[in-house]
């Protein structure tokens, strides 16, 4: 089975950590392996350009990994309600992909993390789901049968997996967000195995 691509932006981290508890539960299913990328920064002089190999961390995203991933989750923190720049940026780039339907049929999922309980986690999830929709892509939601959509008093939402970092970003990810990572790295894979059949 071709690797789930988890693809995500993270500007202090928080982003980043729930990436990697999505692929945690991704790797939980029998024979899903995840495949963690992350996009560079978007910069406002021109003449500036990222390294093609970030310092650490994840690797940046290529075509090829949408091409060769049997689904997708992306995440993204929230800026003004919407995904952040460098993301959208990056999406803006996958024309050729939508031109030959390479990601229709493909189980997807999206998360977030936001600086206060309610900047924008909904509007945000959905904002990163157009694009996925554009390309054809299934949606896969976090149901109500996870506990901790209904207890956390943190982040949490049937649309994804969110976040909340707090007004500084120094807010570790939870017990109840934690859980409902892993959970949907479970699922968008369990999917992606049953689509494969």
């Amino acid at each position: 089975m071709p690797d789930l691509l988890v693809l995500y932006y993270s500007r202090h981290g928080a982003v980043r950590r729930m990436a990697e508890f999505i692929s945690d539960g991704i790797e939980r299913v029998p024979g899903a392996i995840a495949r963690l990328r992350t996009v560079p920064k978007v910069s406002p002089v021109t003449t500036i350009a990222e390294p093609q190999v970030p310092p650490e961390g994840a690797p940046y995203c290529e075509l090829k990994d949408l091409e060769e991933c049997a689904g997708v989750a992306l995440g993204s923190p929230t800026r003004y309600g919407n995904m952040a720049a460098p993301l959208k940026y990056f999406l803006d780039g996958t024309s050729s992909l939508w031109l030959k339907g390479t990601l229709s049929g493909k189980p997807a999922c999206v998360f977030t993390s936001t600086a206060s309980l309610h900047g924008g986690q909904e509007t945000t999830l959905v904002s990163m789901m157009l694009p996925l929709l554009h390309h054809g892509m299934l949606i896969v939601g976090l149901p109500y049968t996870e506990a901790e959509l209904l207890s956390t008093r943190s982040g949490g939402t049937p649309y994804g997996p969110s976040h909340l970092a707090g007004a500084a970003a120094d807010q570790p990810v939870t017990e109840s967000e934690r859980a409902l990572c892993v959970a949907q790295g479970r699922r968008l894979a369990e999917i992606a195995v049953r689509l494969a059949r």
